[in-house]
């Protein structure tokens, strides 16, 4: 596929669009790419279209922020750190889901190597308790994950996609790894009012239907034994029937 720098990626802004998640088999992504091909490009960092992602989430000793998103309360929110490995870059993240349903993503810099301390960074502190109702004190390390990802732009620059691959987790607190390697994630963003694009298209053709996922949320239920998880229970068994695939 023809290749696009990351500033060129900057240039898709999208910032009135939509979000669409879809969850599939990973060995349909030969076939998928095939197809779109000639309407997309394909973000290559030096080279290299994989692009390696390592994630490490926060929550409270109750896991509250994982018990709001299960209970589908309303402006709940999620704090992470990402290492973006292909820039070598760091960032702590904070995502925030509105009483619209809309998502926000606030962020800030760290230095990669306090990845595993970012807690105790005076920063990181600053930041939590200027954005969020928790105090820096009752969070911990819960999930960490690493995967791959595929970021494609189609040609008229109005839509972004990414593929997620490879997808592992280790849970902090049950020390228990577990990974979903079979499945990919796919996630689509275009601007409100475009219409059906190739990529839309490609997946119906291979019967692929929308499917919300977090991988914070699945992470912690295939990690954490007897967690509440009845709201997650589909995706789960969804999951597992990939497997079987």
């Amino acid at each position: 596929m023809r290749p696009i720098a990351l500033e060129q990626m900057k240039a898709v802004r999208l910032m009135n669009r939509i979000d669409q998640k879809y969850m599939a088999a990973t060995y349909l992504l030969p076939e998928l790419l095939q197809q779109v091909a000639d309407h997309y490009y394909v973000q290559r960092i030096d080279g290299v279209a994989l692009a390696p992602y390592h994630t490490l989430y926060f929550d409270t000793p109750s896991l509250d922020m994982y018990v709001a998103h299960h209970n589908q309360k309303l402006n709940r929110l999620k704090l992470r750190v990402r290492r973006y490995r292909s820039t070598d870059t760091t960032f702590f993240e904070l995502k925030q889901k509105d009483n619209k349903k809309h998502t926000h993503k606030t962020r800030i810099s760290v230095d990669a190597t306090q990845f595993d301390h970012c807690l105790q960074l005076p920063e990181v502190q600053q930041f939590v308790a200027t954005n969020t109702p928790f105090s820096i004190s009752t969070l911990q390390p819960q999930v960490e994950n690493h995967f791959e990802r595929i970021t494609l732009v189609n040609n008229q620059m109005t839509e972004r996609i990414t593929i997620d691959t490879d997808i592992t987790f280790h849970n902090h607190t049950t020390n228990i790894d577990a990974n979903i390697n079979h499945l990919m994630v796919i996630e689509v963003k275009h601007e409100v009012g475009t219409p059906t694009s190739a990529i839309e298209h490609a997946l119906h053709q291979l019967h692929i239907l929308p499917r919300r996922m977090s991988k914070y949320c699945i992470g912690t239920a295939i990690t954490y034994p007897n967690i509440k998880h009845n709201r997650f229970k589909p995706k789960l068994l969804y999951i597992d029937k990939l497997a079987l695939i």
